[in-house]
C-alpha cells in the first residue's frame, strides 16, 4: 500500500505514534510518505527506501500577516497524494490535519485517497472544545472515512462533546518493547548510589500540572534520599522552577531538556510521576511500564485504561499530593515491590500494547477500508 502520514513533526506523543508507524509499516514493505512541516522528531530512518519525507512549502506574500499554513498543506497533501498515488492518508490530530485532509480529497475528487483521522487528545478537550474550532473538528471528523482514539476515555469524549453518531474505533498506541530494553543512561550522571531517581516527562503544558510534580517530589524527598529529573520543554517549566526554589528543591531538580533518547533515560528511573489533569492515553507511562518502571499518576481520563493501578503502579485523585507521594514511597522504600510492579508494567506492555500488535491493527483497518 501507498501510506501517507500528517503528524506534528515536534516532540509530543501524537508525533512519537504517528512516525513509529510510519517507519514498522516501511519496514513491513508499504511506501510511506510523512507529509509534514518539517522532519518529525522521532523520525530515525528518513532514508530507508520506503520513506519518503514531503515537506510543506510556504509563500512569502506581504499583504499575509501570518502564513495560511493550514492551505499550503491541503495543497501539498493533494500534490503527493495525486503523484504517489496514495492509498491512505493517516493523519494524526484533528486540527489543522483531518480538516486539511478533507479538503485536499474534496480537490482529487474520486481520485483522493481514503481518510484516516487518529484523535489524540487534546485536538478534541482542549483545541476542538474551543468555539472558533468546534464546527471544523466535528466537520473533520464526521468526513473522515475512518476515526480512531487512542483510549475508550477520549472515545467517550469525543462523542458526547460533539454529539457524533458514526462509528469511532479505539486503537491503543504502542511501544516497541525491544526498543525500550537493554541500553540504559549512567545513574551517576543524575544520582548517587544511595539517592533515588524520580522522572517526568511531558511537554510541560498546564494539563500536566508539573509544579504538583514538584510537590510530590519534595514530600518523597523528605523521607527519601532522591532526585527528580524533568525531561521535555514547554510554557510551565518556569513554574516547575519556581515551585523547586520556593520548596527548597531546586538543587535536587535535573531540568534534562528534549531528548531522543528517552528509552535510555527512562530506564535508570526508579519511578515515574505523571499528576496530570487528565492523559487522553499516557504514553510516557506506557513507555516507563516497558521499561519496568512503576507509574505513580492521577486516576482521570485514559490513564487508568493503561496503568493497573496497584499491579504496575498507582494512581490517585488529581491533585492529591499527599496520597501520590506516600504511594511513591512505598514503591522507593520496598525493592521487592518495586521490582514485581516494573515486571507487571512490562508484561502488561508487551501483552496489550505491543507495537507489533497494534501496527498489524492499522493494516487491518486499511486492507478493510481499501475493499
Amino acid at each position: 500500500m501507498n501510506i501517507g502520514i500528517t503528524c506534528y513533526p515536534t516532540l509530543g506523543g501524537s508525533g512519537a505514534v504517528a512516525t513509529d508507524l510510519g517507519e514498522t509499516l516501511a519496514k513491513r514493505g508499504h511506501q510511506v510518505h510523512f507529509i509534514t512541516f518539517d522532519t518529525p522528531f522521532r523520525l530515525t530512518s528518513p532514508y530507508h527506501e520506503n520513506v519518503r519525507l514531503h515537506e510543506v512549502q510556504f509563500l512569502t506574500y506581504p499583504l499575509f500577516k501570518d502564513q495560511p499554513s493550514s492551505l499550503a498543506l491541503a495543497a501539498k497533501m493533494a500534490e503527493v497524494a495525486s503523484s504517489e498515488k496514495l492509498d491512505i492518508l493517516h493523519v494524526h490530530y484533528a486540527i489543522p490535519h483531518a480538516a486539511c485532509a478533507v479538503l485536499a480529497k474534496y480537490m482529487l475528487g474520486e481520485a483522493g485517497p481514503k481518510i484516516i483521522t487518529t484523535l489524540h487528545g487534546t485536538d478534541i478537550t482542549v483545541v476542538g472544545n474551543d468555539p472558533s474550532f468546534f464546527s471544523i473538528t466535528k466537520f473533520a471528523i464526521e468526513k473522515s472515512d475512518v476515526v480512531t482514539c487512542v483510549s475508550e476515555w477520549l472515545r467517550s469524549e469525543t462523542i458526547k462533546t460533539f454529539d457524533i453518531s458514526r462509528e469511532i474505533l479505539t486503537v491503543y498506541n504502542s511501544v516497541n518493547v525491544f526498543e525500550f530494553q537493554g541500553t540504559r543512561c549512567e545513574r551517576k550522571e543524575f544520582a548517587s548510589p544511595a539517592e533515588k531517581i524520580i522522572i517526568h516527562l511531558s511537554n510541560f503544558r498546564p494539563v500536566k500540572r508539573v509544579s504538583d510534580v514538584v510537590d510530590i517530589f519534595s514530600r518523597i524527598n523528605n523521607s527519601i534520599p532522591s532526585r527528580l529529573l524533568m525531561v521535555g520543554d514547554g510554557p510551565e517549566r518556569p513554574i516547575a522552577l519556581w515551585r523547586a526554589n520556593n520548596l527548597n528543591v531546586a538543587d535536587r531538580v535535573t531540568f534534562v531538556g528534549q531528548s531522543a533518547a528517552i528509552h535510555e533515560i527512562i530506564s535508570c528511573a526508579d519511578l515515574l510521576l505523571l499528576p496530570s489533569e487528565h492523559e487522553s492515553f499516557g504514553m510516557a507511562a506506557l513507555e516507563a511500564m516497558a521499561c519496568g518502571v512503576p507509574v505513580v499518576g492521577s486516576r482521570s481520563g485514559g490513564l487508568p485504561e493503561v496503568v493497573a493501578d496497584g499491579e504496575c503502579g498507582y494512581l490517585a485523585d488529581v491533585g492529591d499530593c499527599a496520597t501520590m507521594a506516600e504511594k511513591a514511597a512505598q514503591i522507593l522504600s520496598d525493592k521487592e515491590l518495586a521490582e514485581k510492579m516494573g515486571q507487571e508494567g512490562r508484561s502488561r506492555a508487551e501483552e496489550l500494547f505491543n507495537h507489533d500488535k497494534i501496527v498489524s491493527r492499522y493494516e487491518q483497518i486499511y486492507r478493510s477500508l481499501l475493499r
